[in-house]
C-alpha cells in the first residue's frame, strides 16, 4: 500500500510556509577579548570569566578533604569551587 504524500509538507513556497513565517533571531556571534570569550546578543555584551578546569577540580577535592571524605555532595562542591574561583577572578580582573 503507497504512502499518502501530502502537498503541505513537500512544498516549501506553498501556501502553508506562507501561513507560518520564520521568527527572526538577532545575529549572536562570539570574539575572543583577551583570551576570553564575549557573547553578543543584539547590543547585551555578556563576558564569560574562564575558569581553569583543573583549579576547580583541586579545589572541589579540598572541600571534600576538608570534610573527611563523607557526606556532601560532589556537584555542590563543584558548583562552590567555579563560583569562588569567577568571584575571585572577577574581583582581580575590576581592580
Amino acid at each position: 500500500m503507497p504512502k499518502k504524500h501530502h502537498a503541505i509538507y513537500s512544498d516549501p513556497t506553498g501556501a502553508a510556509a506562507a501561513a507560518s513565517p520564520q521568527k527572526r533571531r538577532a545575529p549572536r556571534t562570539k570574539q575572543a577579548v583577551d583570551g576570553k570569550v564575549t557573547a553578543v546578543s543584539g547590543n547585551v555584551v555578556r563576558q564569560a570569566l574562564t575558569v581553569d578546569r583543573a583549579a576547580v577540580a583541586r579545589l572541589a577535592y579540598s572541600y571534600w578533604e576538608a570534610r573527611g571524605f563523607t557526606g556532601g555532595s560532589p556537584e555542590d562542591d563543584w558548583l562552590r569551587a567555579e563560583r569562588e574561583l569567577r568571584e575571585n577572578e572577577a574581583a582581580t580582573a575590576t581592580a
